[in-house]
């Protein structure tokens, strides 16, 4: 089934790692179309691929994709986030009708105006201690690497995706409080300069609520959640998930289509945000 909305926000997709879900976001993006497609940072994972070279042809047709929807008639919007930084020196200019840009913003249907951001700006450890940004990532690499071998299980058992990081990142204390903390500077930016909302991506964590009354929208991932965010016609802002929009029957061909390869944890890089 195609669905069609007025906005589609996707965002931390992290392409060159072997953690992107980059088949699954393929199929999402064949079967969902937009006025505007807003790309919300870490869409290309520098930090990884300048350690190995991770890119699969499924990546490449993610790619091509978005350069279709550009060519058809889509505004693409591209935000860079901190993992595909090194795109920032290219803000201001448009690549292939798609427009490179610090950040945005979007007027929503109901006449909202939302500041469009990846967020990494207001994450401290990013800012200020990079190098535990770094030592995050790798540990994350690990359990990213045990959540691909768990899934290949549940797919033999005729289980849907389910995310180990996910649940364990929801549930442990610090990470907890470091969401609500994030989400809640991020609204007092968006009120700050007289923003009616902020969307954003960075922790991974997909959300639409009100701070507040400052409205709060986070696109998710592409390798924990499978998640997106989307604006209808009338203005309303929701989270959709590949999970529970895929049919069972293409969610088990798309699985089986990426068996887990025999290898060491060192092949499984990603990214932790």
């Amino acid at each position: 089934m195609s669905h069609r909305y007025r906005t589609i926000w996707l965002s931390d997709v992290h392409l060159g790692t072997s953690g992107c879900q980059a088949a699954f976001l393929l199929d999402f993006l064949r079967h969902h179309e937009s006025e505007t497609l807003y790309l919300v940072g870490d869409i290309i994972d520098g930090w990884q691929l300048k350690k190995s070279w991770g890119w699969k042809q499924s990546h490449n047709d993610v790619v091509q994709k978005v350069l279709r929807k550009a060519r058809k008639g889509t505004q693409v919007i591209y935000v860079p986030g901190n993992h595909d930084e090194a795109a920032r020196q290219y803000c201001g200019l448009d690549f292939g009708g798609i427009a490179i840009r610090q950040e945005a913003e979007h007027l929503t249907a109901d006449g909202k105006r939302l500041l469009v951001i990846h967020g990494d700006e207001f994450d401290g450890v990013i800012q200020h201690v990079k190098w535990l940004a770094y030592v995050g990532d790798s540990l994350y690499t690990v359990i990213l690497h045990l959540n691909r071998y768990y899934n290949w299980l549940r797919q033999k058992l005729g289980r849907p995706y389910w995310s180990l990081s996910q649940y364990l990142k929801h549930k442990v204390k610090n990470a907890v409080n470091f969401i609500s903390d994030f989400e809640q500077i991020l609204a007092d930016e968006a009120r700050r300069r007289g923003f009616d909302g902020v969307i954003c991506g960075h922790i991974h964590k997909a959300e639409v609520k009100d701070i507040d009354g400052i409205l709060y929208g986070n696109c998710g991932d592409w390798v924990e959640s499978l998640s997106a965010l989307v604006e209808h016609t009338d203005g309303r802002l929701e989270v959709v998930y590949w999970t529970r929009q895929a049919s069972s029957a293409s969610e088990t061909a798309i699985i089986a289509a990426q068996p887990v390869r025999e290898g060491t944890l060192e092949e499984a890089e990603t990214c932790a945000s």
